[in-house]
């Protein structure tokens, strides 16, 4: 695929000043609508993977390769339900994750074409309605964390390095620009190392490319503590990410918008760049399943809309294009938050801040 700078540029151009006029709005989940699909292990292979002696049902960015009008159709239904970003199907796209099914070699790839097939999408659903769409390039976790040890009786081991991180972290993200991804974006961070790897890797790309895009990033608060996995609070993780100024900076998934409220509040008031929030259909059920409905889960974001702590909102797990078309729809008239002038002072940060002065 080749893609167009100049058509690029002028896309992000709009993006700038969409932003400023109305609150945006990002897609919902992947992988819950590909379950819906019914897909198996030989919809995966396709005919690449024929012979491929690791079972590989589950590894849904697989599916940009192998069953591209499936995720196509997904970004179109987003879409359709109002969504200006898709969020390219590349959570688990890197070689990290893809050595679970020793599919290393097709990692980027699989970045070039999901971003491709996003492109596309954004293209169709824009010659419908004459409205922009943008491609969200997107860098998901590893199963592997540089702050963590895997082995509860050696807490100095780490199964991982940093610079293992950021060349698969490289790798993703040229094949994302070279897709077409309009925007690049760090999510799900529970772990503030590794997203420091993605971080180094994209300036990097950036660097050698010529081609800069704007980073959005995205941390998850993993339960009622208030912090990452790694231990940071929210305004500990906003200080140790804020230097390479960011588009955006915001939390998804792990917990419902009832639940995040507080920390995108904290978010809203410390921050000087857009606040996005994605978070999911509520809490999953005994079953693991998210039984929230559109209409709930639209008052609940909404309410962040209403109260200008946002300038992006979208959903995460359990979240379909019905919640994505009832969320376009609570945040319609609300202005975007308007981006405060923080006043300058050190701030550093550990797992807690640190603010002098």
């Amino acid at each position: 695929m080749t893609v167009d700078n100049k058509e690029r540029k002028e896309r992000i151009a709009e993006l700038k000043r969409a932003v400023k006029k109305r609150i945006l709005v990002l897609d919902g989940a992947m992988g819950s609508l590909i379950q819906g699909y019914g897909l198996e292990e030989a919809d995966y292979r396709g005919d690449i993977l024929k012979d491929h002696h690791v079972d590989v049902k589950g590894d849904n960015e697989l599916l940009s390769l192998t069953r591209p009008d499936v995720i196509r159709e997904i970004h179109l239904n987003y879409f359709r339900a109002g969504a200006d970003f898709a969020e390219t199907n590349t959570f688990g796209s890197n070689s990290v994750a893809q050595g679970d099914y020793e599919l290393e070699h097709l990692a980027y790839e699989m970045n070039v074409a999901s971003a491709a097939i996003a492109r596309e999408a954004a293209d169709i659903a824009e010659e419908e309605d004459g409205r922009v769409r943008y491609v969200v390039g997107t860098l998901g976790p590893t199963p592997r964390t540089a702050s963590l040890s895997p082995d509860v009786n050696d807490p100095g081991f780490r199964n991982i390095t940093f610079d293992a991180l950021e060349d698969a972290y490289a790798e993703a993200t040229r094949g994302l620009i070279e897709g077409g991804s309009d925007t690049i974006m760090v999510e799900t961070i529970f772990d503030t190392l590794n997203a420091k790897a993605a971080l180094v890797a994209i300036q990097n790309v950036f660097a050698e490319t010529g081609i800069e895009l704007p980073v959005m990033i995205s941390g998850t608060i993993t339960d009622a503590s208030g912090r990452l996995l790694s231990g940071q609070t929210v305004e500990a993780f906003w200080y140790s990410v804020r230097h390479v100024k960011p588009f955006s900076i915001g939390l998804n998934c792990a917990l419902g918008a009832e639940q995040l409220r507080q920390y995108v509040d904290t978010l809203s008031r410390i921050t000087d760049v857009n606040v996005s929030a994605h978070p999911n259909a509520g809490l999953p059920n005994e079953f693991g399943e998210y039984d929230q409905s559109a209409k709930e889960m639209a008052d609940l974001v909404g309410e962040y809309a209403e109260s200008g702590l946002v300038n992006i909102v979208g959903g995460c797990c359990g979240s379909t294009p019905e919640h994505i078309a009832a969320i376009t729809e609570a945040v319609s008239t609300a202005a975007p938050r308007e981006i405060p002038q923080i006043e300058t002072r050190m701030r550093l940060s550990g797992l807690e801040p640190f603010v002098h002065g």
